[in-house]
């Protein structure tokens, strides 16, 4: 997110008359909105509605997240959160795994708090420990799962929830060490350069920040640019979620998973990416795909990689950070779920979830 205090202002080249610039994401939208008129026009109506169901339902943690990172911005509290949270990696990254493991986010829904975080200074290993764990797991995911496959298939996937966390944040933590990953949010995301310098000698944080003029316009400024940014993109990923599930059902892709073959597994994990399915929904279809032959270690490598690298999550996490963080992102999700099925495998032998 730009730094929009005075001092980087004055470093702003001032606006161009002309044009308007139009938004490539917005005119994304309405070109899938019209092509979806003209070629399907009986599923705009509901590809419409599921979108607008989509953002209100995730319209608290958007607004809170929004509200946050303009706060840390006003009072100029991000300049200091880097170096509160950059201790102790190890600690951090541990509490970031259990607590993503226990939050009720999606893996679309986490996406402006990960937001928020990365615009706050927190270090990309304990963010990305939460970023993996969150959407697998929370009390009431572990308790319909319990009802509907017993203890060792619900207590493998909580297991493997906390346990990608932390593969996940070791192996960032690891290359950020050896510099490898190097920024992190893409351009216009992230704070300018001169903030970035400033943030190395940060001034005292303003809790009061509305008494001062120019930090209330920082505040409005922040807020509306991240509020934005934000809103286009989980609307384009949400339209595309509701074309996912009405043209590619879940259960056709996993119809071809139900062989117990050695690639059942890691092709179960490949198709989650497109078999796009919120936490709650892959429960019951991956319970009628067992009994329809699926392995159990299958069924599980495709719900973690579907929660983790789904296609509508991942155009939003493509649009937040650069592509080194987001291809890191996409290959411990893909093989953290990978290996967490294999490992039920060897532990249960593919043998029945209940």
């Amino acid at each position: 997110m730009t730094d929009t205090s005075p001092a980087s202002a004055l470093d702003q080249d001032p606006p161009r008359r002309g044009w308007p610039k139009v938004d490539k994401v917005w005119l994304a939208l309405l070109a899938a909105l019209l092509a979806l008129a003209v070629l399907d026009r009986a599923q705009l109506g509901p590809s419409l509605l599921f979108t607008a169901q989509a953002l209100w339902d995730i319209l608290p943690f958007l607004v809170a997240s929004v509200l946050i990172a303009a706060w840390t911005k006003a009072t100029g509290l991000d300049r200091h959160v880097s170096r509160v949270t950059a201790g102790n990696p190890a600690r951090a990254i541990g509490l970031a795994a259990l607590f993503g493991a226990l939050s009720p986010f999606c893996s679309c829904g986490v996406v402006p708090i990960i937001a928020a975080l990365l615009a706050a200074g927190v270090p990309l290993a304990p963010v990305m420990a939460f970023w993996l764990a969150s959407p697998l797991m929370d009390p009431q995911m572990f308790l319909l799962m319990l009802s509907t496959f017993g203890w060792p298939l619900t207590l493998a996937k909580t297991g493997a929830a906390i346990g990608l966390g932390l593969l996940g944040g070791a192996v960032t933590q690891g290359l950020v060490r050896r510099d490898l990953l190097g920024e992190v949010l893409r351009p216009g995301v992230a704070p300018t350069c001169c903030a970035a310098k400033r943030s190395l000698k940060p001034e005292p944080v303003a809790w009061r920040f509305w008494q001062a003029p120019q930090r209330r316009a920082t505040f409005r400024a922040s807020g509306l640019e991240t509020g934005h940014f934000l809103l286009k993109w989980l609307a384009l990923a949400f339209l595309v979620e509701s074309l996912m599930l009405a043209w590619l059902p879940a259960e056709s892709i996993g119809a071809w998973l139900g062989a117990d073959a050695w690639w059942a597994v890691p092709l179960a994990a490949l198709a989650g990416i497109p078999a796009y399915l919120n936490g709650y929904a892959a429960v019951p279809t991956v319970a009628g795909l067992i009994e329809l032959g699926m392995t159990p270690a299958a069924g599980l490598a495709f719900m973690l990689a579907g929660g983790v690298t789904s296609i509508p999550a991942a155009m939003a996490v493509f649009a937040l950070v650069r592509r080194r963080v987001f291809a890191l992102y996409v290959g411990l999700g893909l093989g953290g779920a990978l290996l967490a099925s294999l490992g039920y495998l060897l532990w249960a032998g593919g043998g029945s979830a209940g």
